[in-house]
């Protein structure tokens, strides 16, 4: 499995994304604002993702 670092975009939960912010042990912070119906999810910016429930799509830069 391979984990995902700072700057990295992920998907999980059929088809939400977000930039990862922090790397902990078990899981990353990911900001989802940057998906174009965020306001429409009423979702909170920022979400704990475990390792094991996302994949990478574009590592950073």
């Amino acid at each position: 499995m391979k984990i995902a670092e700072v700057g990295n975009i992920i998907e999980f939960k059929d088809g939400l994304r977000g930039i990862v912010e922090k790397v902990n042990e078990n899981s990353v912070i990911v900001n989802i604002t940057i998906m174009d119906n965020f306001h429409e999810l009423e979702m909170e910016e920022k979400t704990v993702v475990n390792h094991k429930r996302y994949k990478i799509l574009a590592n950073h830069e």
